[in-house]
């Protein structure tokens, strides 16, 4: 079933905040294996201007693509999610996120098209903290390949 084209342009309410924790911080920094001492040193962080630990630049991808949830589940749109995989993902930082910030996400539908027999969607994150500054956008581009009947 094809997507519906009517959703482009279609933004959904933003989440709930997320406060980001030292922890996570440096827990992710750990699994991705960057030992840069401003994702875990607050005093490493402060010596190149940042009032905290900051996070890596992928760090943010667990909680848009969690909004992103949103636009994924909604029925009216068509998204056979069993079907998806991730196609792509970008960063466009007005600041680096940093411990103690409270997010939310508000996701958008950017695009809908089919590209050699697959659903293409792009959906687009726009992160603020909770003084409503904008910290980041994400871009994501999910892939729903075409069920086996329609192939």
């Amino acid at each position: 079933m094809a997507l519906d084209q009517s959703f482009v342009g279609r933004t959904y309410p933003p989440t709930d905040p997320y406060e980001v924790g030292r922890e996570k911080i440096r827990e992710f920094a750990e699994a991705i294996g960057d030992p840069n001492p401003a994702y875990t040193d607050t005093e490493a962080a402060k010596a190149l201007g940042h009032p905290d630990v900051i996070a890596p630049p992928t760090f943010v991808f667990a909680i848009t693509f969690k909004a992103a949830g949103l636009v994924i589940a909604d029925p009216q749109l068509g998204l056979d999610y069993s079907r998806v995989v991730h196609g792509d993902q970008k960063f466009a930082y007005r600041r680096p996120v940093r411990a103690g910030d409270r997010l939310t996400v508000t996701s958008t539908i950017e695009a809908v098209r089919t590209m050699a027999g697959n659903e293409v969607i792009d959906i687009r994150g726009e992160v603020h903290d909770e003084g409503g500054e904008h910290v980041v956008t994400a871009f994501t581009k999910l892939v729903a390949r075409p069920a086996e009947e329609d192939a």
